[in-house]
């Protein structure tokens, strides 16, 4: 009896913590963009490969809110940890040697690249958390999800269709520069 009255609550607790989860890989994105367009720091090819593993994170907390919760989905967002930590891990093995200033602003006194390894590694520890609280299937012929859960979502969308649309215009048709300092297909 005791199993079958808790088992609601840990969808809503899992649920609530996937739409947090979701929220929160929009604002490292929405941070990401404010640097890039309000202080003009385009994102060298290593940080769009960043951005890319936390878009992934961020699609399986987006098929955990959208399907329901299983645990294949968690498998996409911790695949996403470990492509983004992998990748900022070489971007921060680029710039250990004493005296490089390193690539970009810092956050707290630390480089964005910095933030996406410590980041991915904190992401792997909260679904490891999250994902025992699922309380068995959720049945996709009845499954609705909740309207703030539908808000993260939209927001999770828009911000993938800004980056594909900011990395064209950054890149162009080719390689990405280096040290990016202008827009190719813009020209500035």
């Amino acid at each position: 009896m005791n199993n079958i009255m808790s088992a609601p609550r840990n969808v809503n607790l899992a649920m609530a913590l996937n739409i947090l989860g979701l929220f929160g890989i929009s604002v490292i994105l929405i941070v990401a963009f404010y640097y890039q367009l309000a202080r003009s720091e385009l994102p060298c090819p290593l940080c769009l490969l960043q951005r890319a593993g936390i878009i992934m994170i961020g699609f399986g907390f987006l098929f955990n809110i959208y399907f329901g919760i299983k645990n294949a989905h968690y498998s996409f967002s911790l695949l996403g940890c470990i492509v983004t930590g992998f990748v900022a891990m070489r971007q921060v093995s680029l710039h250990i040697l004493p005296g490089d200033m390193g690539y970009g602003s810092t956050f707290f006194g630390l480089h964005f690249y910095t933030w996406a390894a410590i980041l991915s590694i904190l992401t792997i520890i909260a679904i490891a958390v999250i994902m025992p609280l699922k309380a068995g299937n959720t049945d996709s012929a009845k499954y609705t999800p909740p309207i703030l859960g539908k808000i993260a979502m939209g927001l999770f969308a828009f911000l993938i269709a800004a980056n594909l649309v900011s990395t064209i215009l950054e890149c162009g048709s080719g390689q990405c520069d280096d040290n990016p300092t202008f827009y190719q297909l813009l020209k500035k």
